[in-house]
């Protein structure tokens, strides 16, 4: 695993004033996120696995950015930030994607873009029990695994699900006001399970 967790950059620490996203919104209609839809959140919040799911439902090959930014064949060693953003730039310029991940840097070109949005959060502790069991099974074939990547445990990206995007919500809705486009928001397991449901996207087992 890169030593960066994933290469994302920090997120603001936020000033307390940033706008949190409502409770008790109804799922909007998979149709009205149209065909270029961003999956946002933080670390092993389930973007992949989702992306994986709305590209088997809609017909649209998924993108994983820790794929384009990260070096197939190595132990996640990053690719050059310039080469990595062109490989980003390619992915949202064509007419058709799904798009999982982050890195805050790129955000607002891929919103520029996107039709719909969105956000999966979801408690900490939960998260950091994911990495744990995703990164002790070392599934290949798992959803937005690194080709011949090998996962390895990193005390790094704990205390990066642990304590530096424990407020992730508040900075993406933040960002998000700013574009107004159609977002979904899911910040609990239930939530995410009910999109699932409500969408009736196929599940990985």
């Amino acid at each position: 695993m890169s030593s960066r967790p994933h290469g994302a950059a920090p997120f603001p620490t936020g000033d307390g004033n940033a706008p949190n996203f409502p409770s008790g919104v109804p799922i909007l209609p998979l149709h009205s996120l149209g065909e270029r839809i961003a999956i946002l959140g933080p670390s092993n919040a389930g973007k992949s696995t989702l992306a994986v799911a709305l590209s088997e439902k809609l017909g649209i090959p998924p993108v994983h950015l820790d794929q384009l930014h990260h070096l197939p064949g190595t132990d996640w060693r990053q690719r050059p930030e310039a080469e990595f953003a062109a490989l980003h730039d390619a992915a949202i310029h064509k007419e058709r994607w799904v798009i999982e991940g982050s890195y805050s840097r790129l955000i607002p070109q891929r919103l520029a873009r996107a039709t719909g949005v969105v956000v999966i959060t979801s408690n900490h502790w939960r998260r950091s029990f994911r990495y744990l069991k995703r990164t002790l099974a070392n599934q290949p074939g798992r959803a937005g695994h690194l080709q011949g990547a090998k996962d390895s445990l990193s005390w790094r990206m704990l205390k990066w699900i642990l304590f530096e995007t424990r407020n992730s919500d508040v900075i993406y809705a933040k960002v998000l006001q700013e574009f107004g486009l159609p977002t979904v928001q899911c910040h609990t397991a239930a939530a995410l399970n009910n999109l699932y449901r409500t969408w009736d996207l196929p599940v990985r087992r």
